[in-house]
Order: C-alpha cells, then structure tokens, then sequence
C-alpha cells in the first residue's frame, strides 16, 4: 500500500505558543520545516485568557523579542489594553500586561507562518516519533544518547523523515475537559485532543505526567451590570513590548477592563458543592496550578479571605465575550451559573461557554538538558506546556529555545544555554530541568535571583547579542542595539564628569525640589542618585546635555539610582559563573566517586547535570558533596 513520504529538516508539533517560536526560529535560520497541528484555525490560540505579559512573563516576552522571537511583535500588533503592571515599586519588577484580541492575535500569528519561507502548516495528528539506535561514541559532541530522531508519523499514515523534531503538544495529549459529572475526550475549547502520541514516547522510555489547568467561564457582555464595578482604564502612555516597535505606533484607544469581588454567597454556593467538584470527588487525577488556583481551591485554602477579586476583561473587539478572571472553575454547570450570579454585575449573567478543568499528558522536564534537548533522544526537542510550565509566555520562551537549538544541532554549531544570571527565560528552564516540580510552573519575579539586572527594560541590551550570533536578529537590528548601548554610557560618563558647584542658582534649585543644600562641589550623578532628582527634573542646570531617545534616558537613570546594588549583584553573578563554568562529561561515572553520600550519587546518576552550578541546585546534593565533585575533577583534571 502506498504511503505519503516526504523529507524534511524539522518537524514541530504543535502550533501553540511554542510551537509558533520553534518553527518560525527553525526556518528562518534556513532549514525546511513542517509544523503541524490537529487544527490550523488553533494556530496560537489563547484558550485562557487573552492577554500576554504580567508580573515575570512580561519580562519573558521581552527577552523572546530581544532573541528575535515573534510574541512581542505580535501582540503590539493586536492589543486592545495595556497596563505598566507594579510601577510604584523599582524596575526589577515593572512588568508589561497586555490584553490581546483573542482571534486578531490568532490570525495574526497565522499570517505570520503562512508568509515563512521555509515553513509549511500541516493539519494532521502525530502519533510516533521515528528514530533508530545511534553510537554516541561517534558523536563529536559530549553526548549520551542511544538513539536518534529519524522522523514522525501521522495519524493518516504519512511519515515526514527529519533530522530535528521538537515537541510543543501543550495541552491536547490524551487531554479531557471536565464540567462537574459531564467529561469529554477533548482539548481546550473543544478541539480534538491527541491520543496517541503518548504511548509512542512512552515506548521510547520517556517518563511522562499528569498535569491539569483550567478556565473560568466565559459571559455575554450584554447581560452584565458594568455600573456595579470598577472601570480598570489602560495607560494613558503605552509603552510597546518589543524593541522594534515604533511606540506612537501604538498610541490606540483602548477598551476598559472591570474589577468586581465574590462575597460569602459565591463560597456558599461552592462549599454546599463541592461533593460535585471532580476536584475535590477524586475524578481529577492531574496536579493544578498553586498559583493558579480554580474558585474552589481558593475558597477552601483560604477559608479566611471574605472575598476574592474577579476581573472582567474583553476577549476581543468584535465579540461580546467577556472573560472572567480569577474564577475558573470545574463545578456543574447549574453551579456555575449559581455562583457567578451572585458576584455584583453579574446577577443577570449569561454564560456563553462553561468554566471547565483540562488535564493532560506532559513530561519530567529533567530528561532534558538545557538545550531542551532530550538526554537519551539525539534530535528530539521540547518546549512549553508538555515540559510541566504553564503560561503562554513561559511556553514560547521554551518554544524559541528549543527552536533555536534543534537549528544550530542540524549546523554543527554551539547551542544557546542562556544561564540564570543573563535571562529570566534562562531562570525559566534551569527551574524545569534541574528542579523537582510537582505541579505546572510559573514564572515569578522572586524565582530571579538577579532580577535587578534581568529587568524587563534591558532585555535588549543583554540578549541581543546572542539572537545576533545565533542568526535570528539581522545587523541593522544589532547595531542599533550598539549604538544606544554607546549612548547610555556616555552619558553616565558626562554625568559623572559634570561637576555643580555650590552657587546661589544651584541652592535655590535644589530647595525648590525639596533637596538639601550642597556644602561643596558634586556631581550630576551624585545629585540623581538623590529620590526627589531626576534626569529630566536636572535639565535646568545641565545646560551642556544634548537630546536623548527615551530609552537611553531610561536606562542612565537606573544604571545611576541603582549603581551601587547593581555591582554588588555584578559580584555574585561572578561567583555563580564561576560554578557554571566548570563542566561535568556526560559519561562522568558518579560511582566512582566514593565520598559521595549515596543520596546525592543517586540524584546526580539520575539527573546528569551538565555543570557543577546546576549540580548544586539539585534537590538532595549538599554543599558538601559538590566539594567532593569537585576534588575529585580537580584530581582527574576535568
């Protein structure tokens, strides 16, 4: 029988969130790529709520951007709202949110792989991944695998040969939706799921999870009492997520966003129901989100709250859809319907599609080193919500990543490990790989240990380089990218070097801002660094200053207010590197190391860190053992 057969560089599967960054990084670094998906019109499809960014994953979207990723531009493209999330406190946790318009942001991203070079969209169900018995002795890179990607094939028994494939099922595999009593066999929104993947990474020895998450119902606009909320408005300036966009650009009219609360009749409700929660009867088998909890998991663990924010946010601006954060739920749709109904506005409401929860199949991230590669699988890549993460954004970090890296393995080249002191997506997929976790990842801004250095305002300047060299970001980009970083640094030299003295008109300027007096010489740094003084405020005594891009000035102010933290968190970046430099061989026998506690020999057999920085972040390894690691490299001059 006759069969479909065509050959390929790369297949990604999936068209999510990661899937979109995997496939457009691997053709346009040049290689022919097929992603496929079980439906195109799901191509980035938000089944959640329809926004980008947030506390962290603002943070995250602007490193894709400055990588040469698409997220960034695709929603400065489709937003209807933006908001400056945390702007009372410093910049390490200023995070950009953004409200899309759902489908806009679809067809946008769609549009987008439609008109890749390099890449073709294919509907169809993977069901095997191909791959034969490889020789890692013969490999030149320090590898261990024993087998290697050959290809995929699809449901209707078509095989696409390959070098790379990269998995970015998010959440369809062997997925269900639950609704109270009534499941069904499906992935979000209602689109098929894939059930036959699993058993075919199963044969391959991948360890594999069950993970849940879940979505709040979704209301007719036209049934809701806006008057008994509050009007959540946009910026009045908006600032853009990627560096490339024009930021007047980007000066639209924005929708408004409602904020109303659940009170002790909304708990009512859910306590006398839960027995019909497949949460709390045992139907759910997956682990949920902590910090994405449903109604009923909040109203049961904080038992002592009066009540809970709801927020009511447009799902687009064509449709009357309004979503309802902060209320997913998976109770009965009698229930539902009871519940919402006594959140104010919401009395009269109609629910256009129910809350419901998803569970799904995913992976132990820890089969994979930081290149999202799998250890045991030369060629097979992961990223996003199949590695255990949850969020659009943390998915197509991972999805970049992991893109990126299956086209630098099929060039022969260095793949990029961004490592916790460079990015937040770097923070992002050391947490997956290196840690254990129990239960969906999310990224937060206290995960960071040097977020005042991986700010969202910088991501340029720390990552463009590396989207450069890796071929994703073109030189006009680059040097722009130089030139500003030029300018921020003169500038805080000619601030340094332009000394005030303590004249009459300066006296009378600085007590008109509040400011002590000055008793001797300073300089326009020094004066910057004091709370009430900024760039702009010192213009009128800096006669000398030439015009600056806003972003320039951004960045001087922050480099002078902050000096001083920023090089002490300079030093502990080079404390950590220098355990990250130290690289442990893939092949490392860790039983012949016998001072190792047996605990750690077998976390460290288990996990194959890649260095002994990761090493030591491992659960179980003590400091003390990575001080045997490390004798017993020196002695073998590793």
């Amino acid at each position: 029988m006759s069969e479909i057969r065509e050959k390929v560089d790369v297949c990604v599967v999936g068209a999510g969130h990661a899937g979109c960054e995997a496939a457009l990084a691997c053709a346009r670094l040049g290689f022919e790529t097929v992603i496929f998906t079980v439906s195109v019109d799901s191509i980035a499809l938000m089944p959640c709520n329809p926004n980008i960014g947030g506390t962290s994953k603002g943070h995250l979207v602007r490193e894709i951007d400055a990588l040469g990723g698409e997220m960034a531009i695709n929603i400065d493209k489709t937003f209807i709202q933006s908001k400056m999330l945390n702007k009372s406190k410093g910049p390490a946790v200023h995070s950009l949110r953004a409200q899309a318009d759902k489908s806009e942001y679809s067809r946008a991203m769609r549009k987008v792989l439609e008109n890749q070079d390099n890449l073709t969209i294919k509907q169809a169900e993977v069901c095997e991944i191909l791959t034969e018995e490889f020789d890692s002795s013969s490999d030149s890179e320090n590898c261990i695998a024993s087998r290697r990607v050959t290809g995929i094939k699809t449901f209707t028994g078509a095989v696409y040969e390959c070098r790379a494939v990269v998995l970015c099922t998010g959440t369809y595999l062997k997925a269900r939706c639950l609704c109270g009593e009534a499941i069904t066999n499906t992935g979000p929104n209602g689109l098929q799921a894939a059930n036959y993947l699993t058993d075919s990474l199963k044969s391959l020895g991948i360890e594999m999870r069950r993970f849940k998450t879940g979505t709040p119902a979704r209301m007719d606009g036209n049934t809701i009492d806006y008057s008994k909320m509050e009007e959540q408005f946009g910026d009045e300036r908006v600032v853009p997520f990627s560096f490339n966009t024009d930021p007047e650009a980007v000066q639209i009219d924005q929708v408004s966003c409602w904020l109303t609360y659940t009170n002790q009749d909304t708990h009512d409700i859910i306590r006398a129901n839960l027995d019909r929660s497949p949460i709390y009867a045992g139907i759910i088998e997956g682990t949920g989100p902590r910090y994405c909890p449903s109604i009923e998991d909040k109203v049961v663990k904080f038992a002592d709250k009066e009540r809970h924010q709801v927020f009511i946010e447009p799902e687009g601006i064509h449709t009357n859809e309004m979503y309802v954060g902060g209320m997913s739920s998976s109770l009965p749709e009698d229930v539902q319907l009871a519940m919402y109904r006594t959140v104010p506005g919401l009395e009269n409401c109609k629910i256009v599609r129910n809350a419901y929860a998803i569970e799904y199949d995913c992976i132990d991230p820890r089969q994979l080193y930081p290149t999202l590669e799998f250890k045991d699988i030369k060629g097979l890549f992961s990223g996003g919500q199949f590695n255990g993460s949850s969020g659009y954004e943390e998915a197509a970090a991972q999805g970049l990543i992991a893109g990126i890296n299956a086209a630098l393995s099929l060039s022969g080249k260095d793949p990029v490990i961004l490592d916790r002191s460079q990015a937040y997506i770097g923070v992002l997929i050391d947490d997956l790989v290196t840690k254990e976790n129990f239960e969906p990842y999310r990224m937060m801004t206290s995960r960071a240990e040097y977020r005042l250095l991986l700010r969202q305002d910088n991501a340029d300047l720390r990552l463009r380089q590396i989207g450069y060299e890796a071929g994703l970001v073109s030189e006009e980009v680059y040097q722009k990218t130089l030139d500003k970083k030029k300018m921020i640094e003169e500038e805080i030299i000619r601030l340094k070097n332009t000394v005030i003295g303590a004249a009459r008109e300066n006296q009378d300027f600085l007590a008109a801002h509040g400011s002590t007096a000055l008793k001797t010489g300073t300089n326009l740094a020094e004066l910057m660094c004091r709370p009430e003084l900024t760039y702009e405020v010192l213009a009128k005594i800096d006669p000398k200053r030439m015009p600056l891009p806003a972003d320039v000035i951004e960045q001087v102010e922050i480099e002078i207010k902050y000096e001083g933290y920023i090089e002490r968190q300079m030093r502990q970046v080079e404390q950590y590197k220098k355990m990250e430099k130290k690289r442990i061989p893939a092949d490392l026998d860790y039983n012949d190391i016998s001072s190792l506690r047996l605990e750690a020999r077998q976390k460290l057999i288990a996990f194959k860190p890649v260095s002994v920085g990761q090493a030591s972040r491992i659960s179980g390894v003590s400091p003390a053992d990575i001080s045997v690691l490390l004798i017993y490299l020196e002695k073998k001059r590793i």
